[in-house]
């Protein structure tokens, strides 16, 4: 058959891998020969044609491709490039600030059992806004606005760190304010410690359990210290063994009442303990009939050995009387006795005060490890204070450096104790010794024993 010299050719169109388009005729290759070799796409359409650009692009044998770039599955973009401030920003922790009648109606009035009751707070577990919590009543020193309290729980609860139990957010009501926290499953290192139930047993029975929990409480102070972001200097203000709950079944430690020292304490307070808790001290009150002399309805009565002697002397609570109290929660640890406790003397009919300080400052710095004149050395003295219940099996010289250490926080001058941030860096360090040491005396494993006859 003859073909017309004028009529091109009709040469099947190859297709690209991407095209989506249908086959190209040879009048149209021929058409778009004179265009450029390549221009994009009108983007008009009714189909979803705007997130597309097309390239049309042409071989020298005439046959024609064209491809689409879809622009909206681009694996970055600018909008997701957020920086790490806008990034913190945008976390869920904006503060709760509760209506009175939301804890009311948690707490059934304040009728349900409650969780723990001191002299200075009182707590209820419940379930508010569908979270498990617990609510900690405490009394104020000066009175607040809703507003003001906003704005500080705004700071407050920005911190987030695993050894810090959070705070989600508070009410106020008359002189008290109740303080919602997120409920830990657990229970606090005193009871830990000295069950009265059982007080020969105690689920830290190992040395590596106990220095796990002195480093959890170390870096959450040291977070609370110098990370938090606050622009004044934090204080915790209420460390004390019965404020550190041991979660299960990990047996980390988790510190409780974060917070509790900007939200509930006046400017103008004292603080002093009874029985352990801390609270802050009544105004005095003068007596009729009397020129100049004042009464006050409390005072340093029973104080448990957790206060440093600047704080009970001004009732300023600063950084280095958190380094104070820590040290005594870390002799508390390891002897698993009371900061201060009293014996009865069987000669005389009187009680004696013996206070944990002095007897661990003896083990260390009563003369050497010579046994002359009746004396005992560095190493006996400290396995007769550490506590029975870890059988005796603990790194000595370990054990020798966190007396040390928690003496060192323990100074009667502030200046003298070292700042949280050097106090974590120790016990750090003390804990891979202990790691290296629980490795070392680990039992193996890898043995099988049989005791059948052969």
């Amino acid at each position: 058959m003859a073909v017309d010299a004028a009529q091109p050719i009709s040469t099947p169109a190859r297709r690209s891998r991407y095209s989506t388009t249908p086959k190209i005729s040879s009048t149209q290759q021929a058409q778009s020969s004179t265009q450029p070799t390549r221009s994009p796409v009108s983007k008009s359409g009714p189909t979803n044609s705007s997130n597309r650009v097309s390239y049309t692009s042409n071989s020298g044998s005439g046959s024609g491709s064209e491809y689409h770039l879809d622009t909206s599955v681009a694996t970055t973009s600018v909008s997701s490039q957020v920086s790490l401030t806008s990034f913190r920003a945008s976390l869920p922790d904006n503060p709760q600030v509760y209506d009175f009648s939301d804890i009311r109606a948690a707490t059934n009035n304040f009728l349900a059992k409650r969780y723990s009751s001191t002299s200075s707070s009182q707590s209820w577990r419940c379930t508010l806004h569908g979270k498990d919590v617990i609510i900690f009543q405490r009394r104020i020193q000066k009175s607040m606005e809703k507003a003001e309290l906003r704005a500080k729980l705004s700071v407050i609860c920005r911190s987030h760190y695993k050894s810090i139990i959070k705070l989600l957010g508070a009410s106020i009501s008359g002189d008290h304010t109740y303080l919602v926290y997120d409920f830990v499953v657990g229970s606090n290192l005193s009871l830990c410690l000295r069950n009265p139930r059982n007080p020969s047993y105690t689920v830290l029975s190992t040395w590596m359990s106990r220095i796990q929990i002195a480093t959890d409480v170390a870096h959450g102070l040291d977070y609370i210290h110098n990370t938090t972001g606050l622009e004044i200097d934090p204080v915790h203000k209420y460390v004390k063994s019965s404020g550190i709950i041991v979660t299960e079944p990990s047996f980390n430690a988790k510190i409780c009442h974060f917070g509790a020292a900007e939200l509930c304490s006046g400017s103008e307070s004292k603080a002093v303990t009874n029985g352990g808790e801390i609270y802050e001290e009544a105004p005095a009150v003068s007596t009729p009939g009397r020129k100049g002399s004042a009464t006050r309805t409390r005072e340093f009565e029973g104080v448990r050995g957790y206060i440093s002697p600047e704080f009970q002397l001004t009732g300023v609570a600063t950084q280095k009387s958190d380094v104070y109290a820590f040290g005594v929660v870390l002799l508390e640890l390891f002897s698993g006795e009371e900061p201060v406790r009293f014996k009865y003397d069987k000669t005389t009919g009187n009680y004696s005060k013996i206070s944990l300080i002095d007897t661990a400052r003896e083990v260390v710095e009563c003369g050497g490890d010579r046994e002359e004149d009746g004396g005992v050395g560095v190493e006996r003295r400290l396995r007769n204070w550490v506590d029975r219940r870890l059988s005796d099996s603990f790194p000595v010289e370990v054990a020798q450096k966190v007396i040390r250490l928690a003496l060192d926080c323990l100074h009667v001058e502030p200046d003298d104790r070292p700042d949280m941030r050097r106090v974590a860096g120790k016990i750090s360090k003390l804990y891979l010794e202990s790691k290296f040491w629980s490795d070392r005396v680990k039992m193996p494993t890898e043995i099988s024993v049989s005791l059948a006859p052969r």
